[in-house]
């Protein structure tokens, strides 16, 4: 059975393999667009840096001008289908805005998830209640969010965790997140009581972090949330997510990528237990 894959870290290496051979043939973004007969070096910087769905004519035609070997050519034709794909599943994102595409895109391929949220419930965790009312606070910085399809999209995201490949995930949340601020107190007590059985799943781990607890040393917990993903292909770059009130921060360099990941094992040696985290959300549930 072939890997999952994710399209927009296909899409990323994929641009960085066609980036460094082109260096390799010496050759300049103009240089090539010229040989092929494209108006500007617009369209390759873009496939170059990721940030278009390629047409695989368009590769197969940059393959010819590096003159690839027939070998490392069949494997990026692999690469390049990925990230080009029209998988007849991907059609339900078709109702995201691109904020929430970016994150189901990296979900459908990954390995292994973590996420940590200071404040509310991560979008794979929420409830279809909760997520509409995310929505629809989001709404009042984005009038053109259509809550209902948002909302639908957020929870077709979910089925990524009952896969029978899924992905390994990990959720730390602040304490602060179970003040359930703002949230109808049914919602909120439908909400817990989702988050005590999704994380009684073979493959999803939640851990809460109590406040005041140190992390590296350090009471004042990490204000931003952020989510860390790795690919079952060793070779498509581990990718961390910063999110931020209108434009989220990805990051693919080794550096960030290693020091984010040195901040989520920091996280989850202060976090509770599984088992005392769950504990925990059963004991707000008997609360209500």
């Amino acid at each position: 059975m072939p890997l999952p894959t994710s399209p927009v870290i296909r899409r990323a290496r994929l641009g960085a393999e066609l980036r460094q051979l082109r260096r390799q043939a010496a050759l300049t973004l103009d240089q090539v667009c010229e040989r092929l007969g494209w108006a500007s070096t617009s369209k390759l910087s873009r496939i170059e840096l990721g940030q278009s769905r390629p047409d695989l004519a368009d590769v197969f035609d940059l393959l010819d001008v590096y003159e690839v070997p027939v070998a490392q050519r069949e494997a990026l034709i692999v690469i390049a289908r990925d990230a080009a794909t029209n998988r007849s599943w991907w059609k339900a994102l078709g109702e995201m805005g691109d904020r929430q595409r970016t994150y189901a895109e990296l979900e459908a391929g990954a390995a292994t998830i973590f996420e940590y949220q200071p404040a509310v419930v991560p979008g794979l965790l929420q409830t279809r209640a909760y997520a509409r009312l995310r929505v629809t606070a989001g709404r009042l910085l984005d009038p053109g969010i259509d809550v209902e399809a948002d909302t639908r999209a957020r929870s077709a995201r979910q089925d990524v965790l009952h896969r029978a490949d899924a992905p390994r995930y990990t959720a730390v949340l602040d304490e602060a997140v179970l003040n359930g601020a703002g949230v109808p107190a049914p919602v909120w007590r439908d909400q817990v009581r989702h988050l005590v059985t999704t994380a009684r799943r073979a493959n999803v781990t939640i851990r809460v972090l109590p406040r005041g607890v140190p992390v590296a040393g350090s009471v004042m917990h990490p204000l931003t949330p952020f989510s860390c993903y790795a690919f079952p292909d060793p070779a498509d770059p581990r990718t961390v997510v910063l999110e931020a009130l209108t434009t989220d921060l990805r990051l693919t360099a080794e550096p960030d990528v290693r020091r984010y990941e040195q901040l989520a094992g920091w996280l989850l040696d202060a976090a509770l237990s599984a088992a005392d985290t769950i504990e925990l959300l059963a004991g707000h549930v008997t609360e209500e």
